[in-house]
């Protein structure tokens, strides 16, 4: 019977994903530095235990986490993986579910929660060359980074990072950011406009002498999918 089997710890840990000042960003929580928190004073992804009563399933509890921590109700929101072991929390068996998320992070009111003592955002490039983040966090980390850059490369992904209207070429550079590398500029006006996933705003004022075109995406339930990847991985 179930009650005969003692019961991991079930948590969903959140990849929130932001672009700040060309950068590609993820959001960290630090762990509260007491007596016998695990990790005390360690950054780490923001998330926390399923609540049977108010989550009806993983994604909900996801959504209501990254709500908690940012204030937004609606972004992509995709799930990573799950993650457990008999180590990878000195409490006891614990299991994660992660997911990773994409968002305008501009104007974004971060709360810390309760059980934790700061909040911020760190640049995705910094935090993976010195990954000294609690649990098995930087493990994460680097799957949805690499998740997220590898499905830049035939999706219409990095667009969920901007706000709308967005230019095409601030589009262009939300793909630069998201894959740490330049694109190709030549066709981009026309594969990004040949995949119909673009509604036009109208002209907007970006202080030049010729407004550009706006675009916001005509749906936001996911990416759509190119017929070949976006541009070579050795860089263009």
């Amino acid at each position: 019977m179930a009650a005969d089997f003692p019961k991991p710890f079930t948590t969903v840990d959140l990849a929130i994903f932001a672009v700040h000042a060309g950068v590609l960003n993820v959001l960290l929580v630090q762990r509260p530095d007491a007596a016998g928190e695990p990790f005390a004073g360690l950054w780490a992804l923001p998330g926390g235990y399923v609540d049977v009563v108010r989550d009806t399933d993983l994604e909900a509890c996801a959504r209501r986490k990254l709500c908690e921590k940012t204030g937004v109700q609606s972004p992509y929101l995709e799930q990573l993986g799950s993650w457990g072991s008999a180590t990878r929390d000195p409490r006891g068996w614990s299991a994660t579910h992660v997911h990773f998320a994409l968002i305008d992070g501009g104007g974004v009111a971060l709360s810390q929660g309760a059980n934790a003592a700061d909040v911020g955002w760190f640049a995705v490039n910094t935090v993976l060359r010195r990954p000294r983040l609690a649990f098995d966090h930087a493990e994460i980390l680097r799957a949805a980074v690499e998740r997220l850059r590898g499905k830049a490369e035939y999706t219409s992904l990095p667009a969920f990072l901007l706000p709308e209207p967005f230019t095409l070429p601030e589009l262009q550079q939300a793909y630069e950011v998201v894959l740490g590398r330049p694109v190709d500029k030549s066709g981009f006006r026309t594969r990004m406009l040949a995949a119909d996933f673009l509604v036009e705003t109208g002209q907007i004022d970006r202080g030049t002498k010729r407004p550009p075109m706006g675009y916001r995406l005509k749906r936001r339930a996911g990416p759509v999918v190119f017929p070949r990847t976006f541009s070579p991985r050795n860089g263009a």
